[in-house]
């Protein structure tokens, strides 16, 4: 496995009914992966990711397995991987919602009202592959441009990182 830098994001799978949940969900609005969760590197073997409990700076090694990294797939300067790695760790307890899959799927099937866009995006709350789009936004680099980063799944995150890997 190649070694993270600062910046990178890591792609995991979730085990139990947690993950089968979001398998399903995944599967549900056309989005399946073999991944359900996402994190950030932001250096000195330590990770953000968002929890229910709310986005947590935690060890690497405390981390569920990572199945992918970013790292060699996505160009960044050292300067914006710094970048990054702040704007990720000035996430740390921003809160998690579970509305945020409904207006996920919703969006996905075609049919979400704008308030639940609104609501969405107004509440500040998280799910671990919104907030690897939100701190890549919030450093200037926008890995699905022109896309509301409320709207980003890990498995859209492994697509990216697939089509990535084929250009290459």
């Amino acid at each position: 496995m190649t070694e993270p830098l600062p910046g990178d994001f890591g792609l995991t799978k979730i085990r139990g009914l947690a993950g089968a949940f979001v398998n399903f969900g995944q599967w549900f609005v056309g989005d399946f992966a073999p991944v359900q969760h996402a994190l950030v590197y932001v250096g000195n073997g330590m990770v953000v990711q968002a929890m229910p409990s709310g986005a947590e700076l935690i060890r690497l090694e405390d981390a569920s397995p990572v199945v992918k990294w970013s790292t060699g797939l996505i160009e960044l300067k050292p300067w914006q991987r710094l970048k990054i790695a702040d704007e990720t760790n000035g996430l740390v307890g921003t809160p998690y919602s579970f509305l945020d899959y409904v207006s996920i799927a919703l969006e996905r099937l075609g049919v979400r009202p704008r308030w639940v866009l609104e609501r969405v995006a107004g509440t500040g709350h998280l799910i671990c592959s919104q907030l690897v789009a939100l701190a890549y936004e919030r450093a200037g680099i926008e890995l699905f441009p022109g896309t509301f980063p409320g709207d980003i799944t890990p498995g859209d995150l492994y697509k990216l990182l697939k089509d990535l890997e084929s250009d290459v």
